[in-house]
């Protein structure tokens, strides 16, 4: 089985479980050994390899625990990591196994495109539990059961069990149906209904001038602006129509920052795209919806030609939150990736902390971003030298196809830079500049902001391709004068 997921815990420290692990069952001298109930494929690929160096006559198999969408719990979908399971040549069967009834893994199988070449295995659950006397009962539906797998076995399986609820009995039926020396041939799987399409990424401007300028030796710009506080609507639609006009490539809108109640920024996004015809990247984080809110969300946006969405894990709700109040956090930023890639034709992009006092950490989240499907990563703001060092590592390990946006947030006076210094996360701001805002006024204050920004900017441009400006307390004049620089910039 797996061993779950911790940040506190090394990739090293969990391959050494897996082996120690593998080391008792083949001292046993067993034969067969099943990886079972994962969601994804780390661990299986070295440890497979590890039990085959030991004992290559051992069959391994690896299954996985999905939805009744096709997903497992980290988002991976089922054909994808079936196929990445086929093509480990340590593996010797693969297939699905628990989390769904019988009814659902024969639909999962028969909608998917299943891998050749490799042995498929499937073992649902008997069904799904009630409860009854404080007990979780599964009923008794060994029929029902066999029916599913009988019909499921036509799509090439070779092994065929039960998991959760199933007994001896369930399995001593369905060997009376399946003929053992059947080869496993596979039925045609359903093709799609006259005159339906396929499921396309489909191209914005912002992902296509991206790659434009890019090619050109230019920088992308986008701008986040924070949704109003109340449902007064004018100030914000003014100030994102004064961005584009500045030069702005695209509105961004956070989702909720701080985790404080402001205007939805999808609807909001959504409304930018409608009225202004502009390229609008809503915010989406983990923090607040379940699977099915956000699945709901994606089909709308969709529906309204947004084609962006930047995907976080969020902020955590505030001790002083009402503790009726509860974060959901199901996923990570990764996961939510996934399912925005495999669910919709949008474009998907994530956030990378430059701040972080892990930075090896930080980066090793960014590659599996990078793997889940983001094309882009918009950074923490950038202010002091060691956020610019983490940056520019970031640019040489990362893949070059992955698009990184410098993160600029104006800081506009002495109160803010304290406030940013001390009670906001993960953000960090040297000392010297703290003081540098000391006495200032409004207008002082502004002008050194505008002008701190554009050291940032140079001292980064050789590392981004982009940069993305953060607008302070909803000033974008601020933010017109860093477009101007930023336009200048090749």
């Amino acid at each position: 089985g797996p061993i779950p997921e911790n940040a506190a815990v090394r990739e090293e420290e969990v391959l050494a479980e897996y082996r120690q692990i593998a080391d008792c069952l083949l001292d046993c001298g067993l034969n067969i050994i099943w990886f079972e109930t994962f969601s994804g494929m780390d661990g299986i690929w070295e440890t497979a390899a590890y039990i085959k160096k030991r004992n290559p006559d051992v069959f391994v198999m690896a299954e996985f625990c999905v939805d009744k969408y096709g997903y497992t719990r980290l988002g991976h979908r089922a054909d994808r990591l079936l196929a990445r399971a086929a093509a480990c040549e340590d593996i010797d069967a693969c297939g699905l196994n628990c989390g769904i009834g019988s009814g659902h893994m024969e639909k999962v199988l028969g909608q998917m495109r299943l891998p050749e070449g490799i042995c498929l295995a499937a073992a649902p659950n008997a069904g799904y539990p009630e409860q009854l006397q404080s007990r979780m009962n599964f009923v008794n539906n060994i029929r029902y059961f066999c029916d599913n797998m009988e019909a499921a076995a036509g799509f090439g399986l070779s092994i065929l069990g039960g998991c959760c609820g199933t007994t001896p009995s369930y399995i001593e039926e369905l060997a009376k149906r399946i003929d053992k020396n059947r080869p496993a041939v596979r039925h045609r799987q359903p093709e799609m209904e006259a005159g339906e399409k396929p499921v396309t990424i489909k191209e914005n401007a912002f992902a296509a001038l991206m790659e434009e300028k890019k090619r050109c030796g230019h920088k992308i710009i986008a701008v986040e602006l924070d949704p109003p506080l109340g449902a007064q609507v004018g100030a914000f639609m003014r100030g994102a129509q004064a961005l584009l006009h500045a030069g702005a490539d695209a509105i961004t809108i956070a989702d909720c920052p701080a985790a404080r109640v402001r205007a939805d920024s999808s609807m909001l996004a959504a409304k930018l795209r409608r009225e202004l015809g502009a390229d609008a990247i809503a915010h989406m984080t983990c923090r607040d919806r379940n699977l099915n809110a956000t699945r709901a969300l994606l089909l709308a946006l969709e529906m309204e030609g947004v084609r962006g969405v930047l995907a976080v894990t969020g902020d955590p709700l505030p001790s002083d939150a009402p503790a009726d109040l509860k974060g959901v956090f199901s996923y990570h930023s990764a996961v939510l990736a996934r399912y925005i890639r495999d669910f919709s034709a949008l474009h998907v992009y994530g956030a990378l902390n430059v701040n972080a006092r892990n930075f090896a950490r930080e980066l090793e989240r960014a590659f599996r971003k990078v793997d889940a499907g983001m094309e882009a990563l918009f950074t923490q703001p950038v202010h002091t030298r060691q956020a610019a060092e983490n940056l520019a590592l970031a640019r040489e390990r990362l893949p070059r196809q992955v698009k990184l946006l410098g993160g600029i947030l104006p800081v506009v006076s002495h109160k803010n830079a304290l406030f940013l210094s001390n009670e906001m996360p993960g953000m960090r701001l040297d000392a010297q500049m703290v003081r540098r805002y000391e006495g200032l006024g409004r207008e002082e204050a502004q002008a050194l902001s505008i002008a701190l920004s554009r050291e940032t900017m140079r001292a980064i441009r050789a590392h981004v391709d982009g940069f993305y400006l953060i607008t302070p307390f909803g000033r974008v004049e601020i933010i017109a004068a860093l477009l101007a620089t930023a336009s200048e910039m090749r």
